[in-house]
């Protein structure tokens, strides 16, 4: 079997690279790792080499290439049928569904003014309108789905799944930006902290030389 090639950005600021990242890592499927380090001299004409959208993240299968992390991991969810990647029951598996999606293509104003950057501690920066209905969002979404289907671990669904690979950034932002949650979302950020693959990637990030000015504040 060819070996899998993801091509990602920067750790410390590229958000959509760190989910599909994130769930190889942590269902164990072996990858190799190309980074193209964002707003560089040859950034653009390496993106374009790399993905038909000129942006990352991008998986390369042999002669296939997947762009849009979402696209992605659904990809992996069907090529590694064995790992069940989205949670089991036909139920939880729609409402995970839904919830990456709507992580996937909302939270514009979080996104805007909180984000990510995990070099930094901004408590109480990125309050723009907006911002707080955005966080109310995420939070009632993930009080309830660990209500509902949360009874067999510390994830959203229980076993981590995709969900949780799309939700991973946001927790990066609440702990850069000291967001006060809810006991239930903080518990979960603080589990999807001291996952191992995501503090390979916190060290990672930190140890990264870039810095980009526009998500620096």
């Amino acid at each position: 079997m060819d070996r899998l090639t993801l091509v990602i950005g920067n750790k410390n600021y590229s958000s959509w690279s760190l989910r599909p990242w994130l769930l190889l890592k942590q269902f164990g499927i072996a990858f190799d790792e190309v980074r193209i380090a964002l707003d560089q001299p040859d950034s653009a004409q390496r993106l374009r080499e790399a993905s038909p959208s000129g942006r990352v993240p991008v998986l390369r299968d042999a002669n296939l290439t997947v762009w849009d992390s979402l696209a992605i991991c659904e990809y992996l969810a069907e090529k590694f049928p064995q790992f069940a990647l989205w949670p089991a029951s036909i139920e939880a598996r729609a409402t995970a569904r839904s919830v990456s999606a709507e992580m996937h293509s909302g939270f514009a104003k979080l996104r805007e003014n909180m984000t990510m950057n995990c070099r930094k501690h901004l408590p109480g920066k990125g309050r723009a309108p907006g911002v707080q209905d955005d966080i109310e969002r995420i939070t009632a979404i993930w009080r309830d789905c660990r209500r509902r289907y949360g009874a067999g671990g510390d994830m959203l669904f229980g076993k981590f799944s995709i969900a949780d690979a799309m939700f991973a950034p946001v927790t990066f932002r609440f702990v850069t930006y000291a967001v006060d949650t809810d006991p239930v979302s903080a518990a979960y950020v603080k589990a999807m902290q001291a996952l191992a693959p995501m503090q390979d990637w916190l060290a990672a990030a930190r140890a990264e030389q870039e810095v980009i000015a526009r998500f620096e504040r």
